[in-house]
């Protein structure tokens, strides 16, 4: 491949002091969670250069909800920087089972916004299956038109649903956040086997993101490489990605088991073919 571009796959973006952008608690997924400083567009920016870092990928922040207009408003503002996944369906966000009306949704904040997928959080409604519901399809089935992807941010034991939807919607590229959670004190089977076994769906991608499931509180955590090593022989490098400025150094310099070309897929090529799709057609072969 030719060289390719450095893309966080996500970091979050919120501002505190323009009142376009105001939290409101009456549509925040996290209303009891209050910010006391800001990171804004600005904010990722600055830190993209101090890290030589050409994009990011903004994952909208539980604050605003489904209010998706400052990750719009990134995107719209520094389309050569950022794309952005945005929230619509799930936990104190629109039913999951109003299909056409999200799969509206989602073509408005798509066609309209500039928007690049959704993030779907089933993690925070454990207690209730929505998604490998049926009534979901319309919502998979316009992601799949509109080309988009999906993250999805889940427990180990809704993997299999994952599975379900991944495999009846072929088109939609997924993205799975965190490592799915795992807790690496417990049985592989009820973890880490349980994300391996979804590598046989090719429209499957794993997110890195370390740190959640460490039992480490600092980088490099090393307690985690081993599953790293896992998803990739498992995933193969298109397949993966990461995201978080301070995991960068990790995936760049310090997993010995990459390649130099594994390295320009993981480092980029894979967020770039999810994310910003033909906008910088020919920096990836």
């Amino acid at each position: 491949m030719s060289v390719a571009p450095i893309i966080n796959a996500s970091e979050h973006a919120w501002t505190l002091h323009d009142p376009r952008f105001a939290i409101d608690a009456e549509v925040s997924v996290c209303p009891n969670s209050t910010p006391d400083c800001e990171q804004t567009g600005e904010t990722l920016i600055a830190r993209m250069l101090e890290y030589g870092v050409d994009r990011t990928v903004i994952s909208h922040v539980c604050y605003y909800g489904r209010n998706n207009d400052y990750p719009a408003h990134c995107v719209q503002t520094w389309p050569d920087r950022f794309a952005a996944i945005g929230l619509l369906v799930g936990h104190r966000l629109f039913p999951p089972q109003d299909g056409e009306r999200n799969a509206e949704r989602l073509r408005e904040l798509v066609t309209e916004r500039g928007l690049a997928g959704l993030r779907l959080s089933p993690i925070y409604d454990r207690d209730v299956r929505w998604l490998d519901d049926a009534l979901c399809d319309s919502l998979w089935v316009a992601a799949g038109d509109l080309g988009v992807t999906f993250n999805v941010f889940l427990a180990p034991e809704q993997l299999q649903q994952l599975g379900v939807m991944a495999e009846r919607h072929p088109a939609v590229n997924v993205v799975i956040d965190h490592f799915a959670m795992i807790d690496i004190n417990r049985p592989d089977e009820e973890g880490i086997d349980r994300i391996v076994e979804l590598a046989r769906l090719p429209n499957i991608h794993v997110r890195t993101s370390l740190h959640n499931p460490s039992k480490q509180k600092r980088p490099p955590f090393h307690d985690m490489w081993p599953y790293l090593r896992r998803v990739y022989d498992a995933f193969g490098p298109r397949r993966l990605l990461w995201a978080n400025f301070y995991e960068y150094l990790i995936m760049a310099e310090m997993i010995d088991f990459f390649t130099s070309e594994d390295r320009c897929w993981i480092l980029g090529g894979t967020a770039q073919s999810l994310y910003f799709g033909k906008q910088h057609e020919g920096e990836t072969a």
